[in-house]
């Protein structure tokens, strides 16, 4: 099965973090600003942005099977799923920026540039992270150091997520001055120049080790069928769309939030940092000793009761945030801090998760599906975001909300329970559906070694 079951070295687990942080350098930007930047920057209505959101991430989700597919079937010297840090990093970079370019376009021409980007952007995003993600399959045989790769992984993303929410706004800010455009232009070609350079490193400093078996059949209708007979599988499918849909909802109308709500003008609280820049940034150092914290949870609790837990923890947070009043911001920094430490482990315990169902597909039918497993997971997080952002753009509209003017009783009501009860109902019906998971850590252990007991007596044939 592999090369070595030992742990990896901490450069390659730190070069695989990288690639998430590359990742977040846009993912987190469009989920925290890119609806702001919409409505309130280029001028574009919440209800026409929450239909392209829909439309375009439906058709992006419905891509990660068949890059997940196509992944698994491509064979190089550098192996099946790095190649692509190495191809698609400078074109997934540069429609970064062209997402934020600004052309100066009448409100039509503005709506289908918008369309014509953000729908190159997702299908790039899956040609690179749908290999990245099924790449940590691969890393290892163990699942103990999968859980530790996730964690590393999640500490790169929620890395990348404290960089976003320290620097955009300052960034705008600075090089915009009072022209937000301009500011989002330039803030968002650095980062894509850093972005491609962290997914060549990813590329320079990992190795796949875990390969398939020798006498595995590919036949794509085939992997859908045993995919879909996989009640694991299926349970981590569903909870991806309720997770997905609670976090995009969530921060989708975080600047709007404290733009409407908590009335930040954007006057530096501490040192360089808004209101706003310190509530995403703080929470996001929160995410990340969450996710720190993760190996040792895993030691001592089963990971199913553990993402349980932990989903119910943030989601009664979220709830709680609802009722903190616009002055008390310490308060929000407290509640919405817990939450997000609740929230931390959650991420690399699911794509552990992933790993396992991938030896028990390659345990209980020979066949190693980590491109399909893994994409199939990601079309379903793509959906849930499909579902959080199209939602959070109508009922932003639903609600009365109009751009850069003070909202009514109805519009503000409507912000504050799209960043509360109702992602908190998402992360609700989430937990109801983890409760279904049967795939026990027990069963993972004697999979794990039975497939190095195979890989054994194959090779001494």
């Amino acid at each position: 099965m592999a090369k070595t079951a030992h742990p990896l070295k901490l450069r390659e687990r730190v070069g695989y973090g990288l690639g998430d942080t590359a990742s977040n350098f846009f993912f987190q930007t469009f989920n925290i600003f890119l609806l702001y930047y919409y409505t309130d920057v280029y001028g574009i209505s919440a209800a026409a942005v929450g239909t392209m959101f829909f439309v375009s991430r439906l058709w992006d989700a419905v891509n990660d099977p068949l890059m997940g597919a196509i992944a698994d079937r491509t064979r190089t010297r550098f192996g099946r799923f790095r190649p692509y840090l190495l191809t698609i990093a400078i074109p997934y970079g540069l429609m970064g920026f062209l997402l934020f370019a600004n052309p100066d376009f009448d409100e039509t021409g503005k709506l289908i540039y918008a369309w014509i980007t953000y729908t190159l952007m997702m299908m790039l995003y899956t040609a690179i992270n749908v290999p990245y993600s099924a790449l940590m399959g691969v890393m290892s045989p163990s699942s103990r150091e999968r859980t530790v790769l996730a964690s590393f992984r999640f500490v790169g993303a929620f890395g990348g997520a404290l960089l976003i929410s320290m620097l955009v706004r300052p960034m705008v800010q600075f090089f915009g001055a009072e022209d937000e455009a301009t500011g989002f232009r330039v803030t968002m070609a650095i980062f894509a120049v850093i972005s491609i350079l962290m997914f060549w490193t990813t590329f320079a400093t990992t190795r796949e080790r875990v390969t398939s078996p020798p006498d595995e059949k590919i036949n794509l209708k085939n992997d859908l069928r045993i995919l879909f007979s996989m009640g694991p599988w299926l349970v981590l499918f569903f909870a991806g769309i309720l997770t997905l849909a609670s976090v995009a909802l969530r921060t989708s109308v975080t600047i709007h939030y404290f733009k409407y709500y908590v009335l930040d003008d954007g006057s530096a609280l501490f040192w360089i940092f808004d209101q706003t820049t310190l509530f995403l940034s703080i929470n996001a150092l929160f995410l990340i000793i969450g996710v720190c914290c993760t190996r040792y949870l895993t030691e001592r609790f089963e990971k199913r009761s553990l993402l349980i837990w932990l989903s119910l923890g943030s989601a009664i947070f979220f709830c709680l945030m609802f009722f903190v009043p616009p002055d008390q911001f310490l308060m929000m920094l407290l509640v919405s801090s817990i939450g997000s430490l609740f929230a931390g482990p959650t991420a690399p315990l699911v794509w552990s998760m992933y790993g396992d169902v991938a030896d028990y597909s390659e345990w209980r039918f020979n066949r190693r599906m980590n491109g399909l497993i893994f994409s199939a997971c990601m079309f379903a997080q793509k959906f849930g975001l499909t579902i959080g952002a199209g939602l959070s753009g109508w009922l932003l509209a639903w609600f009365g909300y109009v751009a850069n003017v003070p909202q009514t009783e109805s519009a503000m009501t409507g912000i504050r329970l799209l960043f509360t009860f109702i992602p908190a109902a998402f992360a609700i019906l989430n937990v109801i559906v983890l409760t279904q998971y049967r795939l026990s850590d027990a069963q993972v252990d004697r999979i794990e070694a039975d497939l190095i007991n195979r890989k054994l007596a194959q090779a001494g044939q």
